[in-house]
């Protein structure tokens, strides 16, 4: 008789073992990108993404961990199956769509812009001709310099990182760096970058989208998309949002 109420013990621990890892989710993310992922003075992961998602969890009842590997790694983790999806300001583009790209429903909408060092005049792309403009590999920041840089003159610089990117232009390696606006807005303002915006130099803009990168993980998309519904109709993404931007 112990020795079937152990079986039976044995068997459901491991059922509920199984269970809780299939809701447990490793997700990647960039290591710096401000407003949406960077480290706190406290050493925490913090940012719209980490609190959006956070937020999504709670809705739908998961659990998850978060690593920030970097961009190109995260995406790199992702294909090779070891993360289950990417959150990381990630725009939605019919180019990574078609490369197998999954996303969830756009949580936020972001243009891309240019920017110089403070007090360089540069007032547009016209000054750019002859220069070198630093942008992050395999963004749409990235492909935007690209498609400009044929008419204006100039030579696209990429790097790993946004704050690569930024400082490429304050130490004079590059005229210019192209990055998402709210990222260049924001570590201007609170990340201690001495750059300065260039208006009139934005694009139209994408949304930003979670992904994953296989079929098999389309229902943690849809757990996505069913907890930044609630999350939207609760008012704590608008809540999100006035803490990170100010509006």
């Amino acid at each position: 008789m112990k020795k079937i109420i152990a079986i039976v013990l044995c068997a459901a621990f491991l059922l509920c073992t199984c269970s809780a890892l299939g809701e447990d989710y490793a997700i990647a993310t960039d290591t710096a990108f401000r407003p949406f992922v960077y480290t706190d003075a406290s050493g925490a992961l913090v940012g719209i993404d980490m609190e959006l998602l956070a937020a999504v969890a709670k809705d739908q009842g998961f659990t998850y961990s978060v690593e920030p590997l970097g961009w190109d790694a995260s995406i790199a983790a992702c294909q090779a199956g070891m993360k289950d999806g990417l959150i990381a300001g990630a725009s939605i583009t019919e180019e990574r769509l078609a490369e197998g790209w999954i996303f969830s429903d756009p949580y936020f909408n972001a243009t891309q812009s240019m920017a110089v060092a403070q007090g360089v005049e540069i007032k547009g792309f016209e000054d750019l001709q002859g220069h070198s403009v630093a942008v992050k590999a395999g963004t749409l920041s990235k492909d935007y310099a690209d498609s400009l840089a044929g008419q204006y003159g100039f030579t696209v610089v990429t790097y790993g990182s946004s704050l690569a990117v930024y400082m490429a232009v304050t130490g004079g390696e590059c005229a210019a760096c192209f990055d998402d606006t709210p990222a260049l807005e924001d570590y201007i303002l609170n990340g201690g970058v001495f750059l300065q915006m260039v208006e009139g130099t934005a694009n139209e803009g994408s949304g930003y989208g979670f992904a994953v990168f296989s079929a098999e993980k389309q229902e943690l998309v849809d757990k996505f998309n069913a907890g930044l519904a609630n999350v939207k109709a609760s008012g704590v993404y608008d809540e999100i949002m006035a803490k990170y931007l100010g509006k």
